[in-house]
């Protein structure tokens, strides 16, 4: 598993990416992302496909410190969409790990994100991976925080 930037040549491979009929509700199509990412600049989005040998299998979308906004200075993991060829293994908490190493390697000490609940919601994936709840709402969604422990060297 690995995370590739969005090209010419694998954009329509990865836009044709769903998740199951029950979780649309819950996340957005890559399409919509996209959108998202280009008409909220200031939200600073980076985004990646997340591959599986040589098909993309998945997507993911942070707002990556950006310098205005609810979240600003912080890491805010805003879209996660594993295609639903692919659920079921390991591909979403693969790429959850190297987006963490990533913000992590930034110097970044916590990476959120938030989700809407109902039947389905992602709250016992978030939660097997670590997230806690931050008591915050943003957005009508209820907000988590991963704490991303430095590394302490050899001292």
């Amino acid at each position: 598993m690995r995370l590739e930037e969005i090209t010419d040549d694998n954009r329509e491979a990865v836009r044709a990416l769903r998740v199951r009929r029950d979780q649309k509700r819950f996340v957005a199509s890559v399409s919509r992302s996209l959108k998202d990412a280009a008409k909220t600049a200031e939200a600073n989005p980076w985004y990646r496909a997340v591959y599986c040998g040589d098909e993309p299998a998945g997507f993911v979308m942070l707002s990556w410190k950006p310098p205005t906004g609810p979240f600003t200075g912080r890491y805010f993991l805003w879209r996660l969409l594993v295609d639903k060829r692919y659920q079921g293994r390991g591909i979403g908490r693969d790429a959850l790990t190297q987006i963490a190493d990533l913000v992590r390697a930034d110097g970044g000490t916590e990476l959120l994100t938030s989700y809407e609940t109902g039947e389905g919601e992602p709250l016992p994936f978030y939660r097997k991976f670590g997230f806690e709840p931050t008591g915050e709402i943003y957005d009508g969604e209820i907000v988590l925080r991963l704490t991303l422990p430095q590394d302490a060297g050899d001292g």
